[in-house]
């Protein structure tokens, strides 16, 4: 199968070089060796992060640890600010975990801000809030940082869990000193793995208030996790051993790289793609909150995304169409990554060609 290069939110372009780094020998999951080498990807994590929160790499998706989160720390009030469809996916989460959440909804393309927050949280009591950092569906960015020391200043008890799947490692935010409680993350997005591993970085009031839970599941239970990690760094169940191996040369390369570096990286692409889609096109997000990792493009003019993506095929090239109501209504183009500036200029360059803007 030929190779097309990717430039979809997710999974996102992964070098030759951490793609071999699976083929190592196994090892067995209960050997020192695996305990080694998940501590060492841990602790390069929260390096990477500046973070002093506990960190736990599962073999899941993001999803799964959205779920996690919700089982872990939310009793029964949870309030979901939502503003597009992986946001609202949390919603959906809790109402199928059997607990009480409460919707903050936007239009789609807009963002969460905070004096919506401060107006919701003072109507209830509630145990937890969730945030969507990079709203892959519409490419908008929720302003954590206007946010969260609201929430820590005036409800003090509410713990804040944030869906930073598709944005963890790429744009940044300082998870520590904004005091997020819990923070979850895919490797297939920003941090350029193949699909099949998700970290959470949890802090020690959530990993406190999981321990007073019931009912908080098997596979996702932080305390379970911890005191695994902690007997002989191993995990409880069985691990993606060879995507450990991929996962610790990919933070290597990003330690080396610096997350200052990589963030700027990330925020150049995303500048040059803006400008970009706003000569051509038109932008969807509402101005000022645009992604850092992809840009979601309105299609002012009607093309059609799926030919322009057969088209981009034959180039080796691959972007994404509109996501649920939006498909044929945007397209996405996504700077996540490993990719560069070179491979931002490549992609724009063969769809003005291809569309002969």
């Amino acid at each position: 199968m030929s190779h097309k290069k990717l430039f979809v939110p997710g999974p996102t372009e992964v070098r030759e070089e951490i793609l071999k780094a699976q083929a190592k020998w196994m090892i067995g999951h209960r050997s020192k060796e695996f305990g080694d080498l998940n501590q060492r990807c841990v602790e390069k994590t929260q390096q990477i992060l500046k973070t002093k929160n506990y960190v736990f790499w599962w073999t899941a998706s993001g999803t799964g640890l959205m779920e996690g989160a919700i089982r872990n720390v939310v009793q029964k009030k949870v309030l979901h600010c939502i503003n597009g469809a992986f946001s609202d996916r949390w919603f959906k989460i809790s109402q199928a975990c059997g607990k009480e959440p409460e919707p903050l909804r936007v239009e789609w393309g807009r963002t969460i801000k905070p004096e919506m927050v401060d107006q919701a949280l003072s109507r209830d009591s509630y145990e937890a809030i969730t945030f969507t950092q990079n709203e892959t569906s519409t490419g908008v960015r929720t302003p954590l940082e206007e946010i969260v020391p609201l929430v820590r200043s005036k409800y003090p008890d509410v713990l804040i869990l944030v869906d930073a799947v598709s944005s963890l490692m790429g744009d940044w935010f300082d998870i520590d000193a904004l005091g997020l409680d819990v923070v979850v993350a895919s490797s297939q997005k920003c941090v350029a793995l193949p699909p099949g591993l998700a970290v959470a970085i949890v802090s020690a009031r959530a990993m406190e208030k999981c321990r007073k839970v019931p009912d908080r599941g098997y596979y996702f239970d932080y305390d379970a996790m911890l005191k695994r990690y902690e007997k002989d760094h191993q995990t409880p169940t069985t691990p993606a051993i060879s995507l450990f191996w991929a996962l610790e040369a990919q933070l290597d390369a990003i330690l080396a790289e610096g997350m200052q570096n990589r963030y700027r990286r990330h925020l150049e692409m995303a500048q040059f793609t803006r400008e970009w889609a706003k000569k051509y096109f038109a932008l969807f997000p509402e101005p000022g909150y645009e992604s850092v990792t992809l840009t979601t493009v309105t299609n002012t003019r009607s093309i059609s995304v799926k030919d322009l993506n057969s088209a981009l095929g034959e180039r080796g090239m691959q972007i994404s169409n509109g996501y649920g109501d939006l498909k044929e209504k945007t397209f996405r183009i996504a700077h996540m990554g490993d990719l560069t500036m070179q491979d931002m200029q490549e992609v724009t360059r063969a769809i003005v060609e291809i569309l002969k803007l």
